[in-house]
């Protein structure tokens, strides 16, 4: 891992050991040369000067339990600040979610279920994480940006077939490959998964009832070089996977429906389905001073849930389908000019188009006068489109006045038209100070602005529920709002010797209109909501020593993120909590105090690795108005790999792995708390293995 600097680096520096130079001229195919300077052009355009980057490369995530194996979410999990919640989502630095991720430079929508799932490593070079003070080029998700760059048929030709697997019925298949034919490469990777564990157990039991899923990931990556200056890139991705809700066993019978008063909770059968697929087009073209890259994108998500009608109706009187479907669309165009020796100008703009579908089927019963339910369910159905669009400009100045300080300042402009129409202006600057070779000193400011995720967006008719067991104690669902926030950063860096970097960073953000995300109905889908105000802070604590088969790390972050007064979709509280909340500052359901992870990696002959992580968390919210905290965690991954040959039959690579070493069992969620739809409990003790072929 290392992080990706001229600015200020938070974590995992990577330390390679320089080479010596060969003693003869190495003749270099001209197009694998000039691919290489276009990937090293296009990089250039979206600088992350004075924020924190953390950036994974692909040696790295080989040498992490689960190596390839792994989902994007679970590679990102390694990196500082970094909170795991359910259902695959991640907190960063106090945020819900609020992520906007990259591929190759190119900005693309979240999904409704999350984008970290859609990926897992086969198809990726490296990933970075950046936070802190984002330039002016980064807008709307700004807890931090995900910075995928994908493998490449030029810089990694060849590919695998592999097969993985072990506990929780867990078995994956894949296949990668790449390669170059003259002027066009490409990169297409492909896996099937299938697991007894598709989300979260709500018990404690090491196994969970009815939670099987299945899942296909599809992605390529193609490029064409027009001329040594131009090449015109095509990305697309899939993912489609189909879930069984888990159960709890003994869950009370609440109402009587069609005459029938009890249900077996352990016998549910409610199934939900995820889909994610986009497609990327774009032009690159870079000159002496002048680089330029123009992008359009198309994503579809969606997702569907099924209910068990009958026993959901009788164990909680309600029992709703759900579909909702997302398509954004957009273009999106960037340029860096180096028009003196001290200054870089960037500028660019995006523009977006989003339709959301929403189509529900509740089944209800309905309430006698006294507020009792009888037995004469009925179906609510309903239907509405919600349109988006989203509009930005940006420019910034890289200016260097000595050869030691440099100043990176601009500003965009945004604007959004949803429920709520908005704009804003916002400023940013970054300061970087390097006084010594091993010292770095940067602080930054900057100025956001976050429009509400248009793909989770509803408008419920909320009279059509009045009189039934799905009526709100508070029928009120004020649209939620742009989200806009100061945001100041301090961090330094300080290399040591030649293989250890520790670094130290706080930030605080002060908030108007904080969006947060909550989980409310049977159904995992989230909804956003507004605090009136916020505040975040917190200091990042990081360390990375690598030097020659050695990698270690460990980062620990404290942090408090608190919010007062509800102002949007307030009819998914009690009217005590909208109380409570109006009159003092509480935790965010996913606030935790501290947040830890390390990692160590030995190679100790060749071919072999030996590496373990380790995640600790103190707890997220739970309780009343977010008031109490969930239990303390710690989890130990370890894994085994090692890479051989056959005479004959190629080179392979076989891997062992332990998930949580010491089977903690441990609650992420315990089913209370503000937008905590049901109880979460981490993965206990699996033992996988896998085998993968060189071809």
């Amino acid at each position: 891992m290392r992080a990706a600097v001229p600015g200020f680096s938070a974590l995992l520096i990577q330390a390679a050991a320089a080479q010596e130079a060969p003693s003869e001229p190495i003749e270099l195919d001209p197009i694998v040369v000039q691919s290489t300077r276009l990937e090293a052009a296009r990089a250039s355009i979206a600088p992350s000067l004075g924020a924190s980057v953390t950036r994974i490369d692909r040696d790295t995530i080989e040498r992490l339990p689960q190596g390839a194996a792994a989902s994007l979410n679970q590679v990102l999990l390694q990196a500082p600040g970094v909170v795991q919640e359910a259902q695959g989502d991640l907190h960063v630095r106090g945020d819900h979610r609020n992520l906007q991720y990259r591929i190759n430079g190119v900005t693309i929508p979240e999904a409704i279920s999350g984008f970290g799932q859609l990926f897992d490593a086969r198809g990726i070079s490296s990933v970075s994480l950046i936070t802190g003070a984002l330039p002016a080029q980064f807008g709307y998700r700004t807890a931090g940006i995900v910075d995928i760059t994908l493998r490449s048929g030029i810089t990694d030709p060849g590919g695998s077939a592999s097969l993985y697997g072990g506990s929780f019925g867990n078995f994956q298949s894949s296949l990668a490959y790449g390669g170059a034919v003259g002027p066009f490469e490409y990169y297409v990777t492909g896996s099937y998964l299938r697991s007894d564990r598709g989300f979260e157990n709500p018990t404690s039991s090491p196994s969970s009832i009815h939670n099987t899923t299945e899942q296909f990931r599809g992605l390529v990556n193609m490029s064409y070089l027009l001329d040594d200056r131009t090449r015109v890139a095509f990305i697309g991705a899939t993912n489609q996977s189909r879930f069984e809700r888990p159960n709890v066993p003994g869950q009370p019978s609440l109402y009587t429906v069609y005459g029938q008063d009890f249900y077996d909770s352990a016998a549910l059968r409610a199934r939900q389905w995820q889909r994610a697929s986009f497609g990327v087009l774009a032009l690159q073209h870079s000159r002496e001073t002048l680089d330029v890259q123009l992008s359009a994108f198309l994503r579809q998500t969606s997702i569907s849930y099924v209910p068990d009608a009958l026993g959901e109706l009788i164990l909680s009187g309600t029992a709703a389908e759900v579909r909702k479907t997302n398509y954004s669309a957009g273009l999106q165009g960037d340029a860096s000019w180096r028009f003196a020796d001290r200054h870089t100008l960037r500028t660019g703009f995006f523009a977006s188009y989003d339709l959301t579908r929403n189509i529900s089927n509740s089944t209800v019963l309905p309430l006698n006068a006294a507020g009792m339910a009888y037995d004469a369910p009925f179906t609510i159905q309903e239907r509405n489109r919600l349109h988006g669009q989203l509009y930005g400009l940006y420019v910034q100045d890289e200016w260097r006045p000595t050869d030691e300080v440099t100043v990176n300042f601009g500003g965009r402009f945004d604007a959004m038209s949803q429920q709520v129409n908005a704009t804003q202006l916002s400023p940013r600057v970054n300061v970087v100070w390097r006084p010594g070779e091993n010292t770095t000193i940067a602080a930054g400011y900057a100025r956001y602005f976050t429009p509400p995720p248009s793909e989770l967006l509803t408008a419920p008719a909320l009279p059509l529920y009045a009189n039934t067991t799905l009526a709100p104690e508070v029928p009120i669902a004020s649209a939620p709002r742009p989200e806009r926030a100061h945001y100041f950063n301090l961090g330094i860096r300080q290399k040591i010797g030649e293989g250890l970097t520790l670094g130290a960073e706080a930030f605080y953000r002060d908030v108007r209109d904080m969006q947060d995300l909550g989980q409310f109905g049977s159904a995992y889908i989230f909804s956003p909501y507004n605090y009136r105000q916020g505040r975040v802070f917190g200091t990042e604590l990081t360390a990375n020593y690598r030097q020659g088969p050695w990698l270690l790390y460990g980062n620990l972050t404290i942090s408090r993120s608190e919010g007062r007064g509800l102002v949007s979709n307030q009819y998914f509280w009690s009217a005590a909590e909208l109380a409570q909340v109006e009159r003092k500052f509480v935790r965010t359901d996913h606030d935790q105090l501290l947040t830890g992870s390390a990692g160590a990696s030995y190679q100790p002959w060749d071919g072999g690795t030996v590496s373990s992580t380790l995640l600790y968390g103190s707890g997220m919210r739970r309780g009343f108005a977010n008031s109490q905290v969930v239990t303390p965690y710690v989890t130990v991954n370890l894994g085994l790999s090692q890479e051989f040959e056959i005479a004959g039959g190629g080179k392979w690579t076989a891997r062992l792995d332990v998930i949580n070493l010491f089977d903690r069992s441990y609650q992420l969620r315990d089913g209370t708390g503000i937008g905590v739809g049901a109880p979460q409990y981490g993965m206990r003790r699996g033992i996988f293995a896998g085998l993968s072929r060189a071809l």
